[in-house]
């Protein structure tokens, strides 16, 4: 439930979010998120978060996120280290839980509801702490994946918890749209298979 005069913040886990409407599915387009989201209270800020790859000269994520910086997201990256484990294998590490729960609890004294795009178990402390300081918590997963995305705990912490595949007619992108930048993308990198990848001309469509 959503009131027209609540003052709203979205916090956005960019790859749990991701990953859930991919298991669905369907790709977000994030003009039609924050869009919808508008429409429903005082929107006061839109936080993104994800990692990039440590002294990575370039990150197929960079032209997404310069976009939604531009568009009305506040942007919050760090880096993912890379390790080679026991086995030596390669293996990834990096999380974005800490610097989501701060903004969240600093930004708590400023808005009236708080939306958590995320399914993570982590997040349930978060949304008791701001719930103790007076605050709704609305989280936004989905239970239809195989398995599903959203922890148990975080669903029955939660004030409320939207299903992703209800807001999908809201805020997917058009598939249409999709698949000719699909094929775009193909036909560049068949036409220029030694371009430099500091110099891509990888567009918003193949992304968003």
């Amino acid at each position: 439930m959503f009131y027209q005069n609540e003052r709203l913040a979205l916090f956005v886990d960019g790859a749990n979010l991701h990953g859930a409407s991919k298991s669905l599915g369907f790709d977000i387009d994030y003009k039609r998120l924050l869009s919808e989201f508008s429409k429903r209270g005082r929107l006061i800020r839109a936080f993104y978060y994800t990692t990039l790859m440590e002294n990575d000269d370039y990150s197929p994520l960079r032209p997404l996120i310069d976009w939604l910086d531009y568009n009305g997201f506040t942007m919050v990256t760090k880096p993912s280290r890379e390790y080679t484990d026991a086995q030596g294998r390669r293996r990834f590490k990096g999380s974005i839980d800490i610097e989501l729960a701060v903004d969240a609890m600093e930004m708590a004294d400023n808005v009236d509801h708080i939306v958590i795009f995320s399914g993570d178990g982590d997040f349930r402390r978060l949304a008791e702490a701001l719930q103790r300081r007076g605050k709704r918590v609305s989280v936004v997963s989905t239970l239809k994946s195989q398995p599903p995305m959203i922890s148990d705990d975080l669903r029955r912490q939660a004030d409320n918890f939207i299903e992703l595949q209800t807001l999908q007619a809201l805020i997917q992108r058009d598939p249409a749209a999709r698949a000719h930048a699909d094929e775009r993308r193909e036909q560049r990198q068949r036409t220029a298979p030694s371009a430099s990848a500091g110099h891509s001309d990888t567009s918003l469509d193949d992304l968003l």
